[in-house]
């Protein structure tokens, strides 16, 4: 007879779960997002643009079904992460906080700006940090023994290697967010949260098309060309990086702690 906790079904499940996903209107974070509204989870996402975050709420929740909530805030900033925790009030609970709201900055190493500095590490770093702590309680609410609460920051492959592009913040700022993952993990742990991290390779998202020349023509950029270059032969789907961080936050990835998960094809260990 097959044991139900180790059926697909058991091991995988986050039905019920409320999950927050920020920079969760486009790009990773949208798929993300729709991996979990899919899978009978109750998502919340947040991202600068209110327009943009409003739309993408309502677009996923019609295609998907369940609860999809916008709370639009600029997360680069305190005074926005503490507007998202206000507006966040009413959740006693938290069971899932994927930290993907970033940014990036191109430049040559002689005319890289200030402003691309701070802006990138103000979004990817201490706008990661401010945010986790300030919903650490609810984090912990609906953390258990059994089923922890699950921290997952998305870093990136240029926080592992050398990045392709004059990103110079960029990488830095990817690796000082898998060293922070690994810190949280060893806190929280004890305290039922489970911190990991995901390091994506090339998507088809907005960032990754001004880098490679379409200027954020996510539909007008040859994904396949870029793909070529992959050991896989292909860029990134929504069902790679969901299906990764359904498995984080399931049963099946609850023995998982402080780790930084490369989810690119093969690139890093070519």
């Amino acid at each position: 007879m097959t044991d139900p906790d180790l059926q697909s079904s058991s091991l995988f499940s986050v039905a019920g779960k409320t999950v927050l996903v920020t920079g969760g209107s486009r790009g990773i974070g949208e798929m993300i997002a729709a991996g979990f509204l899919a899978n009978g989870a109750r998502v919340i996402i947040s991202s600068r643009k209110a327009e943009q975050c409003d739309a993408t709420a309502a677009r996923l929740a019609e295609t998907y079904g369940g609860e999809c909530r916008s709370i639009p805030a600029d997360l680069s900033k305190l005074e926005g992460i503490d507007a998202l925790t206000a507006a966040l009030a009413d959740e006693p609970e938290i069971h899932v906080l994927v930290n993907n709201a970033g940014a990036s900055w191109g430049a040559s190493i002689e005319e890289f700006p200030e402003v691309g500095w701070d802006k990138v590490m103000d979004t990817n770093v201490k706008g990661v940090f401010f945010l986790t702590q300030r919903l650490l309680s609810k984090l912990e609410a609906a953390g258990s023994a059994e089923d922890p609460a699950r921290i997952i920051n998305i870093g990136s492959i240029d926080g592992i290697k050398a990045p392709t592009f004059d990103t110079w913040s960029y990488g830095a700022s990817k690796a000082a967010l898998h060293a922070l993952t690994k810190q949280l993990a060893n806190r929280l742990v004890k305290r039922n949260v489970i911190a990991n991290a995901i390091a994506p390779g090339p998507f088809p998202t907005w960032m990754l098309s001004t880098g490679v020349g379409t200027g954020g023509d996510v539909e007008g950029t040859d994904w396949a060309a870029v793909g070529s270059t992959v050991p896989r032969g292909r860029v990134g789907s929504p069902e790679d990086v969901a299906g990764l961080s359904i498995f984080l936050s399931s049963r099946a990835g609850a023995y998982v702690v402080g780790q930084v998960i490369a989810l690119d094809g093969g690139i890093v260990v070519a």
